[in-house]
Order: C-alpha cells, then sequence, then structure tokens
C-alpha cells in the first residue's frame, strides 16, 4: 500500500516566545514493513539542526526557532509504502536491549487491578500470552474519544474501562511487563480502522518482545497486529517518551496548539 501522509501541528503563544528548540522524532522508522518514498519536514521560520539515529533505530532531529514567536507550524508531507509482515518488525537496527524495557513508569504503573488483569491470561508460549493480554485489554477498555486525556495513566483507564489508543497501549504495556515480557510504546499513523473507516489521525500502539520473534505490534485498540494501514514514527517507554515533538518555548506566554493530519491511500 502506498501511503500519503498530511500532519501540521500549529503553536500558537499569547505572548511571543523569546526563542523554541524542538526535538522531533516524525521521520518513518527503517524496516522490511514499510519504505519511505519521499518525507519532508519544516518549521516555520525554523533552523534545522543535528540529526541523529537513538539507540532504538529512531530518527531524531533538532530545530531552533528564534522569537519573538507568536505561531509556527511543524508540517510534514510525505509518502510511504507499507506491507503486511503480520505485526513482526523486521530490519529495525537497534541496539538497546530489550529487557530494558521491563521498567515501569508513571503512565504505566500497575495498581491491584492491572496486575489482576495480567494474571488473568495464560499463554501456551511468549506470542500466545502476547495476544492474550492485548485480547484482555481490548475487552476492558472500550474506545470512547474525548474521557481520558494526555496525562491519563494506564491505572486510571482500566478504572472508567474507557479510552483512546494511548490508553490502550499503556495498559497493555503496563500487563505484559508484569507477565516479564519487554513492551513499549508506539506512535505512528493508521490510515483505516479494522472497519474499513478513514482514521486520520496520529494513532498509538504497543510492540512487545516475544523471544527469537523480536518485537510484535499489538494494536489493542483495533483488536489487532500492525499491517500494511500502518506507518511506524518511533518507540519509547511510554507516550511522552516516544512523544513525536518535544520542546521547550522560552518566555511568559501561554501555548495553545492545533493538530491536523490527513492519511490517504495513494494508486500504485
Amino acid at each position: 500500500m502506498r501511503l500519503k501522509i498530511t500532519h501540521e501541528t500549529s503553536y500558537r503563544y499569547d505572548h511571543p516566545a523569546q526563542a523554541l528548540v524542538q526535538s522531533l522524532r516524525l521521520t518513518p522508522s527503517v524496516h522490511e514493513g514499510q519504505r519511505v518514498a519521499d518525507w519532508r519536514i519544516s518549521v516555520t521560520g525554523g533552523q534545522r539542526g543535528a540529526g541523529f539515529r537513538d539507540g532504538a533505530g529512531d530518527w531524531i532531529e533538532d530545530w531552533t526557532v528564534r522569537g519573538p514567536v507568536e505561531e509556527i507550524t511543524v508540517a510534514i508531507a510525505g509518502q510511504v509504502e507499507t506491507r503486511d509482515t503480520a505485526g513482526v518488525l523486521r530490519g529495525h537496527r537497534e541496539v538497546i536491549n530489550p529487557l530494558v524495557y521491563l521498567r515501569p513508569t508513571r503512565f504505566t504503573a500497575l495498581d491491584e487491578a492491572l496486575r489482576a488483569l495480567a494474571r488473568s491470561e495464560r499463554g501456551e508460549d511468549a506470542l500466545d500470552l502476547a495476544h492474550r493480554l492485548s485480547a484482555a485489554v481490548a475487552a476492558a477498555i472500550a474506545y470512547v474519544p474525548g474521557v481520558t486525556e494526555a496525562h491519563t495513566s494506564a491505572a486510571e483507564a482500566l478504572a472508567l474501562g474507557q479510552g483512546v489508543c494511548q490508553d490502550h497501549a499503556h495498559a497493555l504495556i503496563a500487563c505484559a511487563r508484569e507477565r516479564g515480557l519487554p513492551a513499549r510504546y508506539v506512535s505512528g499513523y493508521l490510515h483505516s480502522n479494522a472497519g474499513g473507516e478513514p482514521h486520520d489521525a496520529a494513532h498509538a500502539w504497543a510492540e512487545i518482545h516475544v523471544g527469537a520473534l523480536g518485537w510484535v505490534g499489538f494494536d489493542a485498540a483495533n483488536a489487532c497486529c500492525p499491517d500494511d494501514r500502518y506507518v511506524r514514527l518511533g518507540s519509547g517507554y511510554d507516550a511522552d517518551d516516544a512523544a513525536p515533538v518535544r520542546g521547550t518555548a522560552f518566555g511568559i506566554g501561554t501555548e495553545s496548539l492545533d493538530v491536523r493530519v490527513q492519511v490517504e491511500e495513494m494508486e500504485q
């Protein structure tokens, strides 16, 4: 599948910022399931700085914007060719030991309810257990936009019984780590959901390390493994660590933002 992606994030400041420094994890991963045909990143009035590939295999580049800044837009336009690898992350070069992804974070901290959910499933092997945990999270947390927010933890989403893809990913990561399976948060894009409905928004899912097979993606929000509808950007311990855009604005103003994402299938 060939996907065209347009992604714009606009930042506005009620008092002009003196300067901005941003770290962007917005370039698609390099692996067998996807190939970048064209990809351009621009920042209004920005100067591109250093770029590097981190230990997890993600490309990160720095941008600086000199003030005064009242509004900037981080814009992405590109095309990615994807293919279905049944969720298995093949050909992705990274040097971090998977065991570091057993570390808990604030978003994935366990409470008794999460621990009970993690212990409720039995699998024939690590892969089967990962599938069962993903299904358990999908059953326990209904997909309902607007009931949680960016700082909602996995435990809070489970208590609500509702959430969005970020909450499903955090809950699955917490459950997998409780069962001794390294797990991490993945940010990216999704062309359409399981029912074929367009999904014009950024998306998130989890990857679980299952022994010799390596990293396998699980999207509990859509009850499936990532296929050719998905574009992978980067990963981290949780949503905060894997954030596509991180930065600092120097000044006293309040920041507001507007995000627009469009994912289209192109003719081959």
